[in-house]
């Protein structure tokens, strides 16, 4: 998963950065890099290289938003506390008229308004003139109109065996068994996923498919010789919120999504994606929680003393952590009350984009996992049924960690079984 990365390694890590997080290499099976994919500038670069120029995941962070902002100065900028947002752009959130009458009297320029009736939700996206710091336009605007719901346009990141111990999840009754993506695109026409019928959102109707979206989506649905993911037999409904774009990503670009998924009535929606906090997200987020569905999110990593990242600090949504095979949580992994279940996130064999299957690390590739058991017990929006589906997962996960629920592991690990070793696929599709 990832993109803009870890602000910290605690400091208990005796052994150098890039040993704990070197990714492995087997003959025939490309490495996928996930804890360190550029996926925003869609450079996709081996750890170790990237790490031989920086000194920890603090320096390894600003040195990918640095080189981000001078590739596309035109496009990114960032709020004052560092994060990447769509340069020149505020969002309001169902604002009111007054609210667009201050917005128009500081000279700031309706570029789209769109409304989702699904979520009860309307945006006005606002263009600041030049000559007007973006922070300091919306500093303005909130002080014209106090309680005002405006914010930047953040850019989010893109953060078991099949044979005798393997399983896929087993169907519930309730209508077809479905499953949501918010991530890159998907590359469909894969050994793994091209059987996987739903449905794909996003970018005009281009195909555009990614690294990161193709492993995500075959870790919830993948099928292949020696390959399954959680639900294999689900349809996937994908949406792409980053269209290969530099500032793809965006709060508004994800709520879209977010509000197919409402129409298209997907129960569970994985979300491997991380930013800060941003109004407009935020009140995506409730709305889709309120009506029943199960949003499942990677909890980042950006490390164990990194502040929460969203949408999985939000409340109401499955905040996902990932162990290695020793059952021990990833040192990156982020920790805190947002972190609800644990699953397998390394060593994680995963398809790859144009074909072939790569080796996939970082909470990216632990949420799909537990969202491809969620979505065989929940097959339609209802907020009794998904807490219940819930429950139920929670109370069969394994418990790590400090007894009871505990900032690193949450309730413990679920979908041990699920993944899929490397070494073994490889074997199996060489017969």
């Amino acid at each position: 998963m990832k993109a803009f990365l870890a602000l910290s390694l605690t400091a208990a890590l005796a052994v150098p950065a890039q040993a704990q997080l070197r990714l492995p290499q087997l003959p025939g099976v490309q490495r996928l890099p996930g804890v360190v994919d550029r996926v925003v500038d869609r450079v996709v670069q081996p750890l170790p290289e990237l790490l031989s120029s920086a000194t920890s995941l603090a320096d390894l962070r600003a040195t990918q938003l640095g080189d981000l902002l001078r590739r596309h100065p035109d496009l990114i900028e960032v709020d004052p506390r560092g994060e990447p947002i769509r340069r020149r752009e505020l969002v309001l959130v169902s604002p009111n008229e007054a609210a667009l009458a201050a917005a128009a009297a500081l000279g700031l320029v309706p570029l789209r308004d769109e409304s989702w009736p699904e979520l009860d939700l309307r945006e006005v996206v606002l263009r600041v003139p030049e000559g007007l710091d973006t922070a300091a336009a919306l500093a303005r605007l909130r002080a014209a109109q106090p309680g005002l719901q405006a914010d930047f346009n953040h850019l989010y990141a893109r953060s078991g065996d099949v044979g005798a111990q393997g399983r896929a999840a087993v169907p519930a009754p309730g209508g077809p068994l479905r499953v949501g993506l918010v991530d890159g695109g998907v590359d469909r026409r894969h050994a793994a996923l091209r059987h996987a019928g739903g449905a794909s959102f996003g970018c005009g109707g281009a195909v555009l498919p990614s690294e990161h979206g193709t492993a995500v989506a075959s870790l919830l649905v993948g099928r292949d010789r020696g390959f399954a993911g959680a639900a294999a037999k689900a349809e996937l409904f994908a949406a792409d919120a980053y269209c290969d774009k530099p500032d793809g990503g965006s709060a508004e670009d994800v709520v879209r999504a977010l509000a197919w998924m409402a129409r298209e009535r997907v129960a569970v929606v994985n979300v491997s994606l991380v930013g800060p906090p941003n109004r407009l997200l935020e009140q995506g987020v409730s709305a889709l929680v309120k009506r029943g569905h199960l949003l499942v999110a990677a909890v980042g990593n950006d490390g164990p003393a990194a502040p929460p990242l969203f949408p999985a600090a939000y409340p109401g949504v499955v905040g996902v952590t990932a162990v290695n095979p020793a059952r021990r949580v990833l040192p990156e992994a982020a920790q805190g009350p947002q972190v609800l279940l644990a699953a397998p996130g390394a060593d994680l064999a995963v398809a790859r984009s144009g074909g072939g299957y790569g080796v996939a690390r970082g909470t990216s590739f632990a949420a799909p996992l537990v969202a491809g058991l969620l979505a065989a017990e929940l097959r339609q929006p209802d907020p009794a049924a998904a807490a219940a589906a819930l429950e139920r997962l929670a109370a069969s996960a394994v418990d790590l960690g400090a007894p009871g629920r505990d900032p690193v592991y949450g309730r413990g690990l679920v979908a041990e079984d699920l993944r899929v070793v490397p070494e073994r696929l490889q074997a199996r599709q060489a017969r």
